[in-house]
């Protein structure tokens, strides 16, 4: 894989903690206070959270592309599927919606079983060359890691595990790092913890071998804004969300 120019940061953690409407935070808080940077936004969640967090409408996701050649393959039309892997790269240029300062992809739902690694594989290298176009690339993944480098992209830049102040969530932090340590390139990992709800805890808090970059109280705002299917981008400048996700990306070194 050639070396990306991009700050590559991918979010990893247990279901249920936050991760999404993180990623979504981090999206927003780039495209404010680093104003004329390219930011491309990856949704590796089948259940394409992110894109009502961004409120972008999804028209096509990468694995619509592999399917249409995977397909073309077993159907007994390899000419017709060598086409169309020669043409991804402006297949998945199509995919990318841009809207309010940031482009935003989705990978789509996981892949089937019997499907064809060298396909996926060959899409995952027109990602990552994809990221050279871009300062920012922020990926929301999966529950784990593995799909990370499995289906997004080799390495990352910034890997930031998220937890809330459960003891099962920061078990799943420490083992997404095990895991990342041996599939996972990256430069840079930290955490963050999300929902705090009792603040004399923290201190009780712990991940094995990684820094905590913020505590994020829980915030009424946020949790309103999800139910009611609003953006991040509605959130007020004094959310407690944007300060924490600032906090963490200067402590990190991506602000």
């Amino acid at each position: 894989m050639s070396e990306s120019k991009a700050k590559i940061i991918a979010l990893a953690g247990k279901g249920g903690v936050g991760k999404t409407s993180l990623a979504a935070t981090i999206v927003r808080v780039l495209t404010e206070d680093k104003p004329g940077s390219r930011v491309l936004a990856i949704d590796a969640d089948p259940a394409v959270g992110l894109s009502t967090a961004l409120g972008v409408t999804v028209t096509g996701t990468l694995d619509d592309i592999r399917r249409a050649v995977v397909q073309s393959a077993e159907d007994g039309r390899p000419r017709e599927a060598i086409e169309m892997l020669n043409e991804s790269r402006f297949r998945i240029f199509d995919s990318m919606v841009e809207t309010n300062g940031f482009s935003f992809l989705a990978i789509g739902r996981p892949e089937n079983e019997g499907c064809f690694c060298s396909v996926n594989a060959y899409l995952k290298e027109v990602v990552s060359m994809l990221a050279n176009d871009f300062d920012y690339v922020v990926i929301d993944g999966e529950a784990g890691v593995e799909q990370i480098q499995r289906r997004v992209m080799e390495k990352v830049s910034h890997l930031i595990l998220i937890s809330d102040q459960s003891r099962k969530g920061t078990h799943v932090a420490e083992t997404i790092k095990e895991v990342a340590d041996e599939l996972v390139m990256y430069d840079r990992i930290g955490a963050v913890i999300n929902r705090v709800t009792n603040p004399e805890l923290n201190k009780f808090i712990e991940i094995k071998g990684v820094e905590i970059l913020a505590f994020i109280p829980a915030d009424e705002q946020q949790a309103a804004n999800d139910i009611q299917g609003r953006t991040v981008f509605e959130l007020p400048e004094d959310s407690k969300v944007l300060d924490g996700v600032r906090e963490a990306l200067r402590k990190i070194e991506i602000l």
